[in-house]
């Protein structure tokens, strides 16, 4: 249905219409240029942020049915979380505390020890009474609100390939991510802002870098867009020194005429039209983008949800504060990534020498910001349609590492879905009774994004892309909608 490159007429150039299409582009700039010196240019728009851009590849787009949402906030929890110490408690561990595990197992890395119980208490919370770890003290008075997936599993334990999978349906780098196809399918509801936005942790990106939101085999144009949670939220955003608005848009406006004049000698090329318009899209967002993230703006009461007020909570808030803002604004799809490849490989949730440690500092840093978020959407009327995704690569294993620590575990972990109308206070499958693999209805990642695109009103059998002589999809040829989630 939004395969708009199965009638493509692909154009090849000689030398020589490649020099002059090269000399033309040149002409231009230079024609701008002297338009703006003879006082010839056009005028600027009134409301840069609101006037639709000409050839918009980001354009709207019906989506297949009702959608339950219109947006989505992805919160990735770079490194690994465990599942066990978290949001799926097991008393099996502490019956057969220091008892070895079934031959069975696969040990995937060095010094594997017993079976381990948790070092975290766990309690009931809500009418649902569903148990959470006590590091998520914000995170357990909203579980009514929330659908906790017990039975996740993966294909790999590699932090990049598992990565990639939850990313993009594929252990192997070169796929669009889920935020790529997303913006491709429905497009955006901003004039003025990327469909799709990534936001990383303070103190660096995810395994796998840019491949993480990469655009594959797509357009360049549908890929993520990183904005920095400091500062300017792009690099290089600001206009050259002693440029005027006036001066881009009149060179915008020369670009689009010259454009226009290019497409009608070859209609078939739409590469330069999205080219023009990804030029339109950064001359508006130099206006629009510093005021979308601009986080001073909001009060005080906002500030402290969102655990702005304290050194701890305050880079992952902020993060969750502009999401909702990006959101507001209508931003299709925005990727926050907390745990960063800093100068430790503690600053990520990768618990290999010290467990306690580790999540502990990670769920303090994430607890409170995440709940606020949910509260904050709730209060503006926004958590109905908007759909918040918790998740991680991969778990962890039930046996201990190094005696403190826990090694990954593809064959299992817990994620979360709130908003969109989902029914909260549910746990939808379980895992074994120690938390090992999947064994209740085992959830995908190829299930996990066919229900994110039902939510939002996409058939993920239909959503295609012809690439390779082969209609491609998200989900592959796998996937089946979580049936408790879209009820």
């Amino acid at each position: 249905m939004y395969d708009q490159h199965h009638c493509r007429k692909r154009t090849f150039w000689n030398r020589r219409d490649f020099l002059m299409q090269s000399g033309g582009g040149i002409a231009g700039l230079a024609l701008a240029h002297m338009l703006d010196q003879q006082g010839l240019r056009a005028a600027a728009q009134s409301d840069t942020c609101e006037a639709p851009i000409p050839d918009n590849p980001f354009a709207p787009k019906p989506p297949h049915f009702e959608p339950r949402a219109t947006a989505v906030i992805s919160l990735f929890m770079s490194g690994g979380v465990s599942q066990v110490d978290t949001f799926d408690p097991k008393v099996a561990l502490t019956k057969y505390a220091g008892q070895p595990m079934a031959e069975s197992v696969v040990v995937r890395q060095g010094h594997p020890g017993p079976l381990m119980p948790s070092p975290f208490s766990f309690k009931k919370y809500g009418q649902s009474g569903i148990e959470v770890s006590e590091i998520f003290p914000h995170l357990a008075k909203k579980v009514d609100e929330m659908a906790f997936i017990r039975s996740l599993y993966g294909r790999s334990n590699d932090h990049i390939q598992a990565t990639y999978e939850m990313q993009s349906g594929q252990i192997r780098m070169g796929f669009p991510s889920v935020g790529s196809w997303v913006t491709y399918g429905l497009g955006s509801e901003s004039a003025s802002l990327p469909a799709f936005i990534v936001m990383n942790d303070y103190r660096g990106g995810p395994l796998g870098g840019p491949n993480d939101w990469s655009a594959g085999f797509m357009p360049a144009t549908y890929q993520g867009t990183l904005f920095r949670a400091v500062g300017d939220p792009i690099v290089d955003l600001q206009p050259p020194e002693g440029m005027t608005e006036a001066q881009q848009r009149a060179r915008l406006d020369t670009l689009a005429k010259l454009n226009e004049i290019d497409m009608a000698k070859n209609p078939g090329n739409s590469e330069l039209a999205a080219r023009i318009s990804s030029y339109e899209l950064a001359y508006r967002m130099q206006g629009c983008a510093p005021e979308a993230v601009d986080t001073s703006a909001e009060s005080d009461a906002t500030k402290k949800l969102y655990g702005l007020d304290n050194q701890t909570t305050e880079p992952f808030g902020r993060q969750c504060l502009m999401a909702r803002r990006l959101v507001e604004r209508g931003v299709r799809f925005v990727q926050l990534f907390h745990g960063g490849l800093g100068v430790q490989n503690t600053d990520t949730w990768d618990a290999h020498s010290d467990l306690k440690e580790n999540h502990s500092q990670h769920a303090m840093e994430t607890d409170l910001p995440i709940a606020g978020l949910l509260t904050d959407l709730k209060a503006l009327g926004m958590l109905d349609s908007t759909l918040v995704v918790w998740h991680a690569e991969f778990g962890r294993m039930p046996i201990s590492q190094r005696g403190v620590g826990r090694d990954h575990n593809p064959g299992v972990m817990t994620g979360w879905m709130a908003g969109a109308k989902i029914k909260g206070g549910q746990v939808i499958g379980a895992s074994d009774e120690f938390g090992y693999k999947a064994e209740e209805q085992p959830v995908s990642p190829h299930d996990l994004h066919a229900t994110m695109l039902h939510l939002l009103g996409m058939d993920h059998k239909k959503l295609t892309y012809r690439y390779n002589g082969r209609d491609m999809r998200l989900t592959d040829v796998a996937g089946t909608v979580i049936p408790q989630i879209v009820a």
